[in-house]
């Protein structure tokens, strides 16, 4: 059954929908052919234009029923392969059509190059396609993944291309029922189910590319939430998820927000906390740019983001960027100004956003700072000269004005007397602010009515047009000044606010150029802000941790400390030179952020470095414990036994029963001084004396001689793969003890008969040997257990113990860079783990 199309009627675009899996595996397919079998039997015209089952039979029965379209074969490089007939499929034009793989590459030869392209011209013909994609092949999370699994995904399709999905189901699974699956033979086949649990297929691969899913379908539930509601104009808060916007000035209260905010994101599981600083659209923003550093650094160490909107009225850009992320409860803190201030200026920010809310809910947070505002500026801050010479000449202007205007009463009009005293006012305004201008009005309106306006000489006004015309000029003046003080103002921010972003771009741009960051900062903060020397001081010892110059500290002392600034709670730094005004030591708590950043991460480098050494003196420490505890006594107690037994004056030995104790005792002392050989090496690693002789070692090399150490040389020991696998960056004999020790312990818990297999792999830039044994496997629980002293997990042989010591090969993996880690055997038994850096990732040391 196919349907008609009318050729006059436009043809309507199919609808997709996409089965998303978090790993190969997770059942897309079985889910795809299930929902066509469910719409087949509601009477739907379904075709399969294109399925991959990978030989699973319970997806191939599923196939049952359902009409396949003939696959297209294509050659490519002397090899046939199936594609999709994308031509059949149209022609077939069924109702829906099932195509697998979306991210799948077309063999060259076809319309389109990728199958994708294939299944939008399924759409635009009408036809509705299932299809199914793994979140490794979205675009945006390739490199990811790859981080994560150490394999490049070639295949890929652009993330738009499934948000375009009329539909997104995801297919999950728990990554242990993912792994249960697989060892049972429903994912792969049986010989390469070993190597995908060992590699792709890793506890922690899956789990991650899980989260990855699950993270990339929430933010595309988000976003159909948003684009719900933006189409159906819904401003009403939806309560979906908890998320707290706290509104940030860059004052002192900043940190006190920060964390009630953070406190009440916490309550509910899944709580989101987001930090908005709102700046005026002339990017004059009047904030310390060093505070809001600080207070973004504290907000992101509390799990939350950071943003910055540009809004000329801050309640409205604060609620709309509220409400265009959903958020629920909005924090800010109560005025600092006082109540003289909130009088004159008006109700102010806060009580605006709260009157505007509506349904989202405002915490109001009282903090030390509130009230403690000063009252507004009525114009300019200026130096004490300019302000004097600013009053100076409101009261000289508009009397030199008056002195030269008498002179010329006759030749002018009152018009252009006004006029000109206006004129005076402004270039006052200019020169010495609003407050000065104020000044220089009343003294010209007093100076114009009793020199120039009827009658003159007196203070009375003979006209009512002359009252008028007098008001007049005085609110002209009193407004024009005020513009040009305005504009005056706005000017030398604008000014300043580029030269502020010019000088902390410069400082980013020198931070990231330099090689260590807290010198560059010193450096840079004193060529900035013209300074002779800076230094950073400890707070408590007043101990110079830093310079910008090569002056000494005894020189330093003599200099007099000109401005100081807090670097986080430990530090100072120190500038000696010219002294700062307040605007530049606004731009200089940047430079101090940016300093106690780089000083923080010095700190914790310089700890990390610290404790290295002590791990490692702890991991040797431990090995040579468990060397001492069990491998020493064993072929100490058989030697002693035989030279006793030899001894003995009761006992009459046969000359064979001699030769026999002989060599058991010299066996067990050339073994006992092996060992103690071994340990003295690995004191004098643990004390520094000895140094590892890494060099790149084939383990095709290593592991006959490590199989010639064992107490039986023929035992069923099967390499595999060995000779494929990369050099390993190792000490040659420590690998050789290493490997003995692992295979010695696999032997004995091995199950009989069963040989104990030893491959290896590359990943990424390490090496991966596996040795494998059949026994009865070690329960999760105990898995740390079998690396310390003296554990030997019920096993009644106290002759043996749990080995050579697997104590020691762990310590003398961990010296050499790689690590010795437990995992399960598919299908039963124990897999030792051991990892090595691949040669060439590091420098052999001599």
């Amino acid at each position: 059954m196919s349907r008609d199309l009318n050729p006059g009627t436009p043809v309507r675009r199919g609808q997709l929908r996409v089965y998303l899996g978090s790993a190969p595996g997770v059942g897309k397919t079985y889910r795809m052919l299930d929902e066509a079998r469910r719409r087949r039997d509601r009477g739907a015209d379904v075709a399969v234009g294109y399925i991959e089952c990978h030989g699973r039979r319970h997806t191939e029965n599923m196939l049952d029923g359902l009409e396949l379209i003939p696959r297209l074969s294509r050659t490519y490089r002397e090899t046939e392969f199936q594609e999709m007939d994308l031509e059949a499929v149209l022609a077939r034009r069924p109702t829906l059509v099932l195509v697998d793989e979306l991210a799948h590459t077309n063999i060259p030869g076809g319309r389109n190059a990728k199958r994708w392209q294939d299944i939008d011209d399924l759409l635009n013909a009408g036809i509705d396609v299932i299809t199914t994609v793994n979140i490794q092949h979205l675009e945006s999370l390739n490199d990811v993944v790859q981080k994560i699994t150490g394999i490049p995904q070639r295949e890929t399709v652009p993330d738009e291309v499934v948000r375009r999905a009329d539909q997104i189901e995801l297919v999950d699974m728990a990554p242990q029922a993912l792994r249960r699956r697989m060892a049972h033979g429903n994912v792969y086949k049986a010989e390469k189910v070993d190597a995908a649990l060992s590699n792709y297929f890793r506890v922690g691969n899956l789990t991650a590319l899980r989260e990855l899913a699950l993270l990339w379908v929430a933010g595309r539930v988000d976003e159909g939430l948003r684009d719900y509601r933006a189409s159906h104009n819904i401003d009403r808060v939806w309560e979906t998820r908890e998320r707290v916007v706290v509104a940030l000035t860059g004052g002192p209260e900043g940190e006190t927000l920060i964390r009630r905010a953070a406190r009440i994101a916490d309550r509910t599981a899944g709580g989101e906390l987001l930090a908005v600083h709102v700046t005026r659209s002339d990017g004059l923003a009047g904030a310390s740019p060093g505070a809001l550093a600080q207070q973004r650094q504290l907000v992101e160490t509390l799990g939350g983001s950071y943003h910055v909107v540009v809004g000329d009225d801050i309640p409205t850009a604060l609620l709309a960027f509220a409400r265009g992320r959903d958020a629920t409860q909005l924090v800010l803190g109560t005025s600092r100004r006082g109540r003289i201030n909130r009088f004159l200026t008006g109700p102010g920010n806060g009580q605006t956003t709260v009157d505007a809310s509506e349904d989202i809910d405002v915490h109001m947070v009282t903090h030390e700072f509130t009230g403690r505002g000063r009252l507004p500026s009525l114009g300019r801050r200026h130096s004490r000269r300019r302000t004097v010479a600013g009053f100076a000449s409101g009261l000289a202007v508009p009397s030199l004005l008056t002195f030269v205007l008498s002179q010329f009463h006759s030749q002018v009009n009152l018009t252009t007397d006004a006029l000109i005293f206006q004129l005076g006012v402004v270039a006052v305004a200019l020169l010495g602010g609003a407050v000065s201008a104020l000044v220089a009005s009343l003294v010209a309106s007093l100076l114009l009515n009793y020199f120039f306006i009827p009658p003159i000489h007196t203070f009375t006004i003979g006209e009512p047009n002359n009252v008028i015309a007098l008001l007049v000029f005085a609110a002209v003046a009193l407004t024009v000044s005020t513009v040009v003080d305005h504009a005056a103002r706005l000017t030398s921010r604008a000014a300043r606010a580029t030269a502020e972003a010019e000088t902390l771009s410069t400082l980013a741009g020198s931070v990231l150029r330099g090689a260590d960051a807290v010198p560059a900062l010193l450096e840079k903060s004193r060529t900035a802000f013209g300074m002779d020397s800076v230094a950073l001081l400890d707070r408590a010892g007043g101990e110079v941790l830093a310079r910008s110059d090569a002056e000494t500290e005894a020189g330093l002392a003599e200099s007099p400390a000109i401005t100081e600034i807090a670097v986080g709670k430990d530090a100072v730094m120190i500038l000696t030179g010219r002294r700062l005004p307040a605007a530049d030591q606004r731009v200089l708590t940047a430079f101090a952020a940016h300093v106690a950043a780089a000083l923080e991460r010095d700190r914790l480098a310089t700890a990390a470095a610290e404790v290295e050494p002590i791990k490692a003196a702890d991991r040797m420490r431990t090995a040579l414990l468990a060397a001492v505890s069990h491998d020493l006594r064993t072929p100490l107690a058989a030697a002693l036994a035989s030279i006793g037994s030899l001894r003995s004056p009761d006992v009459e030995f046969s000359p064979e029963d001699e030769a026999e104790l002989l060599s058991m005792a010299d066996a067990s002392l050339v073994k006992l001084t092996r060992l103690v050989d071994n340990l003295l090496d690995m004191s004098r690693l643990q004390a520094g004396a000895l140094t590892l002789h890494l060099a790149p070692t084939h383990l095709e090399e290593v592991l006959p001689r490590a199989l010639d150490s064992l107490s039986d040389p023929d035992a069923p020991v099967q390499p595999l793969d060995l000779d494929t696998a990369p050099p390993v960056l190792a000490d040659p004999p420590l690998l050789e003890r290493v490997l003995a020790n692992v295979i010695t312990n696999a032997l004995r818990h091995n199950a009989p008969g069963a040989p104990v297999l030893v491959a290896a792999s590359a990943y990424q830039d390490r090496v991966e040997v596996r040795i494998v044994d059949r026994g009865p496997g070690i329960a999760p629980e105990d898995r740390d257990r079998v690396f310390l002293p003296f554990q030997r997990l019920g096993d009644t042989d106290n002759t043996t113990g749990v080995g050579l010591g697997l104590a020691l090969s762990r310590g003398l993996a961990e010296a050499m860079g790689g690590t010795l880690e437990v995992e399960d055997t598919p299908g039963g038994g124990t897999t030792m783990l051991l990892t090595l850096p691949a040669a060439g990732t590091g420098e052999p040391q001599p």
